[in-house]
């Protein structure tokens, strides 16, 4: 693992850069009072616009989620036998992976994601809402593959834009707020399934999980519209800003890394930087060690199954699952706000994953119904180890942007590879206690702990050797380092 000049020497200052920085800084937008007033205006203006992320994200997980909010009644309906169920929810993360690192390459390129994103989620919503029409095991099937492969564009575009525009500082507690889009669909989809299921079996002569994916479907489409109309751009290409807005915008992100992040995009042709991304080993290790953590998360698309296992009534089963979530996303919020005070990940995603593993302990050694179910609680918040990774990758693959999106997509789309085998981990027939499955997680929860403590322990040496250049070229201020 030895250190590739590449990993530092794009980013590094020079001291002229330096200099020179001292001279004209915040003169442009009338000095420092002024430049701050402006920027607290941009990150607002920003805020309000990237909120429409969240609903989406909410949209994209609930749309994903029916299957197994409605399994009794889509397994029966649909005669499903065997491991056809698991294959219903797998095949969606084939063409996930499939579609991921082209669509980021395709969006880093035309820069338009305030109409790219709303047009494959109106396409997404359109498939969704077909399931419902689907009547036997490879028609839905179809359906699933054809929602995963437009699902793709959305969350490792999400990514992309924040990192577009938001600072190492400031960007954790964004992707916080967009990941707690993922676990309040977790937890209000299943409050929606509930009352759907629960109350419109046979109207119109429809089983009820039909109108579940007819009714969010087309929830999902208007909403796509809305999309249209508040999404940003990229900085140079969002309409909405000011000139001096899209100017501190630019600089916001070349102080942040000491280089301006338009000057290096697409600095070698289209595919310049999918081959800087393959070539970086971090990218391969990240991806693996993110697999074993998405095996370790699988029970996500389980919990409806798993608050079954506590005795109650169908509808009951799916209220249980709200809190567990809604105590997620308030832990996930506060927990990546702190790792952004503190600038530190490795600790803050290994102290999740050991309270995950706290609560799959708690699983195996009893079937008591209260302990079972506040071992759901330290389950559901390890999905904030997932939200420091994503945080960590964007301080990690900082520049160029062509490589930073490629980055983005390519690890996003390898780790769903832990989404397929995760589907398998919780067979029937391993209820209801799942001792093996929670076995599963633990391991993998092992496995991400150790392979972030060896990342951590590179990074730190990079960081050494930027320190080591500074020093022997003369420059005084601190530039880039890697967030440990």
């Amino acid at each position: 693992m030895a250190p590739d000049p590449s990993d530092t020497a794009p980013i590094s200052p020079s001291k002229e850069h330096i200099e020179c920085k001292e001279l004209d800084v915040d003169v442009e937008f009338g000095g420092i009072e002024a430049r701050n007033k402006l920027e607290r205006r941009l990150l607002l203006k920003l805020d309000l616009h990237m909120s429409m992320l969240v609903l989406i994200y909410i949209l994209n997980f609930i749309d994903r989620n029916n299957a197994s909010a409605a399994r009794t009644q889509l397994t029966t309906d649909l005669h499903l036998e065997g491991p056809q169920y698991a294959t219903l929810l797998s095949i969606l993360y084939v063409g996930y992976i499939i579609m991921q690192v082209p669509s980021n390459m395709f969006l880093n390129y035309i820069k338009k994601p305030s109409l790219y994103m709303p047009a494959c989620m109106v396409i997404w919503g359109v498939i969704s809402a077909l399931t419902g029409i689907t009547t036997n095991f490879v028609g839905a099937l179809l359906t699933r593959f054809f929602l995963g492969f437009i699902e793709a564009a959305f969350f490792p575009g999400a990514v992309l834009l924040i990192s577009k525009w938001y600072k190492r500082t400031e960007i954790g507690s964004r992707l916080a707020i967009l990941y707690c889009g993922n676990m309040i669909s977790n937890a209000f989809g299943a409050l929606i399934a509930s009352g759907i299921l629960a109350n419109m079996d046979g109207i119109r002569a429809q089983a009820a999980w039909r109108w579940l994916f007819y009714i969010e479907g087309s929830l999902t489409v208007t909403v796509a519209i809305m999309a249209v109309f508040v999404l940003p751009d990229f900085p140079t290409t969002t309409k909405w800003l000011t000139d001096d807005e899209r100017r501190l915008a630019l600089k916001r992100m070349e102080e942040d890394v000491g280089v301006g992040d338009q000057l290096e995009t697409e600095n070698g042709g289209f595919g310049y930087g999918f081959y800087l991304a393959i070539a970086d080993w971090k990218v391969w290790w990240i991806a693996t060690l993110l697999i074993a953590q998405v095996i370790a998360l699988s029970f996500t698309g389980y919990f409806p199954t798993l608050t079954a296992t506590l005795g109650y009534n169908p509808t009951a089963s799916l209220l249980l699952v709200a809190p567990p979530w809604i105590y997620a996303a308030i832990f996930t919020f506060v927990w990546t706000r702190h790792s952004d005070k503190t600038q530190e990940r490795f600790l803050h995603m290994s102290i999740s994953n050991l309270i995950g593993i706290i609560g799959s302990l708690i699983s195996i050694c009893t079937m008591n119904t209260a302990a079972r179910y506040f071992s759901l609680f330290l389950l559901a918040q390890s999905n904030s180890a997932s939200v420091l990774m994503t945080t960590w990758e964007s301080n990690t693959f900082a520049r160029p942007p062509s490589k930073r999106a490629v980055c983005f997509s390519l690890i996003n789309a390898v780790q769903q590879l832990g989404s397929i085998s995760g589907s398998y981990v919780w067979p029937t027939n391993w209820g209801p206690t799942y001792r093996h499955s929670y076995t599963i997680v633990i391991a993998c929860n092992v496995i991400v702990i150790t392979m972030t403590w060896i990342l951590r322990q590179h990074l730190k040496t990079l960081n050494k050797k930027l320190e080591g250049e500074e020093q022997e070229q003369g420059i005084e201020e601190k530039g880039f380092r890697y967030v440990l």
